[in-house]
């Protein structure tokens, strides 16, 4: 065939030839256009090169791969050149594309780990993980989606449970077996399936590494506020980068964290590896350890392992460090801006230092998985689903009251401390009364606390950190947010109260038509001028005289069952108790498991003091730690 003179060869031929060719030439000239402007002109390039983080050394560079992938082409000499980054982005399988319908779910062993699988997912030779069971799916799916809406897509889950994997798969999520068979529901931190988890976590990064790519590997109570792999790019040297417990800043910019000056434990929630001799041989060691007793805490071999040596400083700049093997070079995510549960929600440590945060992992709280949603929520940046904003029954929220002296004056001790919070508590449970009569899901008001609260005694605030009393403390400071969510039967308890977090009405996710819906109420003088149930102001306000009592509550509020907001403008002397004798006691019942402790004393033992939500009836009530471990329980 004459390809020299293509146009001369048609006009010989019949005319049915000359369609077939002139077919294929412009579909070969639109091809070429296509593949040119993808591979030059794509609008994505500067977008991925900032999401590409450079390896210092990888098994995928080192050595050429064996299969054919979607990001790799055969050469003529046999070996595989991966793709350009840009295009290889485009092959990416775009996340939330649900699988079309009436498909099925494929065969489970399509979804082993595998160098292909995770390799489908890679940008830039790196990969972003996590993992988890079905009890978890929420936050999973808030984690993807953080992600997702900051263009990083180069992200894989690994499911502990089938329900979890089918479920991620039907939601367009992508998702490994991690041939976990875990039960589907939460196992709660530090029991043995806990310890478990740990373990496999350790597991899947010793499988990852050999694969040649860059691993962060998260936990999935963690949530990722801006795209942290320009940030590890900045340290190409580095093996492995690990997040701290750290609540003193040692560094006020976005450097790593003074290795010399961080004493608390690296926090392994949030870490990224590259595959190196020496953080493969880490990955190895720790596994082997960890798989050998399964007393060992993974997070405790891990700081076991890396302080084995520490230091010196690889160079005068990075802030890297010499540890392990003294080969493997480290680095310490700044506490700052990779935040824990307390330089984020108590410290605000980032708002001190004027940074923008990376991270924020729930850890330093007191309420299981309810407590860490709880915070997230209070934060809004968790994912629920529309319903959550428009719950059955409708919304009841008040405007909290606090004298000035209780928050500013004397200083900030026990006593005061305990003054502010039982304030405020007598509020909360008035108000989860009238929730409990109405059968509305009551929004917790903003918690103002002057101390801190940890495991172990200290003097109110932390020595060194930036945290500012008083504070907004998160809800399970004071409140037993797990204990509040738990199901309780009726009969000894009363009907459960819902609650919601104080930042409700402030979250874009909102619907404008739930706060469009929305009825004032305005507490009232009995006998002042028109003061009256059922008395409604010109401006659409409900005024509703101050101790009132069950029935009447019932009575004035029926009219208003479609109205899915009510606020009131307080709750002091808001109600003046049931009627129904029987339902008061258990509403007590229920709520005085509400609260917690406060910890702790120092040099006490034990330190604990019991917050109680009926301090008030106690005449003389203080607020003192029990003489002995006999009277360490709650007041009930």
């Amino acid at each position: 065939m004459a390809w020299n003179n293509p146009f001369k060869e048609m006009a010989n031929s019949k005319p049915l030839f000359m369609t077939i060719y002139a077919t294929v030439l412009i579909g070969i000239v639109f091809s070429s256009v296509y593949v040119f402007s993808a591979i030059y002109s794509s609008p994505h390039s500067s977008t991925f090169s900032l999401s590409i983080a450079p390896s210092a050394s990888s098994d995928a560079e080192a050595e050429p791969s064996s299969q054919a992938s979607n990001f790799s082409r055969l050469q003529a000499d046999g070996h595989s050149t991966p793709l350009n980054p840009q295009l290889q982005s485009k092959l990416l399988k775009a996340i939330w594309t649900v699988p079309p319908a009436g498909s099925k779910m494929p065969d489970l062993e399509s979804f082993r780990l595998s160098k292909e699988l995770v390799q489908e997912r890679v940008i830039g030779n790196v990969v972003v993980v996590t993992f988890g069971n079905y009890a978890f799916m929420d936050f999973i799916l808030t984690w993807v989606k953080h992600l997702t809406d900051m263009g990083v897509e180069n992200l894989l889950v690994g499911a502990m449970d089938t329900k979890l994997l089918e479920a991620l798969y039907w939601k367009g999520v992508p998702v490994f077996d991690m041939g976990s068979h875990m039960s589907t529901v939460d196992v709660g931190w530090g029991s043995p399936t806990f310890h478990k988890m740990g373990r496999e976590k350790v597991v899947l990064i010793d499988s990852i590494l050999p694969f040649g790519f860059e691993l962060l590997m998260c936990d999935t109570d963690m949530v990722w506020l801006k795209n942290p792999l320009p940030y590890i790019a900045r340290f190409p040297e580095a093996d492995v980068l690990t997040s701290t417990d750290q609540v003193v800043p040692t560094v006020t910019d976005d450097r790593l964290d003074m290795w010399q000056q961080v004493g608390a434990a690296y926090n392994i929630g949030i870490f990224h590896w590259r595959a190196t001799e020496s953080s493969k041989k880490l990955a190895r060691e720790w596994k082997e350890m960890i798989l050998a007793d399964d007393k060992i805490w993974d997070q405790n071999g891990f700081n076991e392992l890396v302080r084995r040596q520490l230091g010196p400083s690889v160079d005068d700049d990075s802030g890297l460090v010499y540890a392990y093997d003294g080969n493997l070079k480290l680095g310490l995510l700044p506490a700052s801006i990779f935040c824990s549960g307390h330089t984020y929600f108590v410290q605000a440590m980032f708002q001190h230092l004027r940074l923008q945060p990376y991270a924020v992992h729930t850890t330093f709280q007191y309420a299981g998985t309810e407590g860490k949603r709880h915070r997230l929520r209070e934060a809004m940046v968790f994912y629920d689903p529309p319903e959550y904003y428009d719950p059955p029954g409708g919304l009841l929220t008040f405007k909290p009251s606090i004298p000035k002296n209780l928050l500013l004056d004397g200083v900030h001790s026990i006593d005061t401390h305990f003054a502010l919070v039982n304030y405020q508590m007598k509020q909360i449970r008035t108000a989860l009364a009238v929730a409990s009569v109405l059968n509305r899901t009551l929004v917790m008001p903003p918690l103002w606390c002057r101390l801190d609260r940890l495991w172990f005694g200290h003097p109110g605030i932390l020595d060194g950190s930036l945290t500012r009393q008083p504070f907004v403390c998160p809800l399970d400071h004071v409140f037993e947010i797990n204990v509040m969510l738990k199901e309780m039967p009726d009969e000894e308890f009363g009907p459960g109260i819902s609650i919601r977090e104080y930042s409700l009405f402030e979250n874009p996710s909102m619907p404008q038509e739930v706060k469009r819906s929305w009825l004032d109420v305005h507490l009232c003088q009995e006998g002042s001028l028109g003061c009256q149930v059922n008395s409604t102001s010109q401006t659409g306000v409900l005024k509703l005289p101050r101790h009132t009592n069950e029935e009447t509550l019932k009575t004035v509020f029926s009219k208003f069952n479609d109205m899915k907001v009510i606020q009131f403008s307080s709750m002091q002397d808001a109600f003046d108790g049931f009627t129904d004798k029987t339902r008061e006691e258990r509403f007590r019942n229920r709520v005085k498991r509400y609260v917690g402790i406060w910890c702790c004393v120092e040099n006490h033992t034990p330190g604990h003091i019991y917050y109680d939500m009926y301090w008030d009836e106690k005449p003389g009530w203080k607020a003192a730690a029990p003489n002995s471990t006999e009277d360490d329980h709650p007041p009930w």
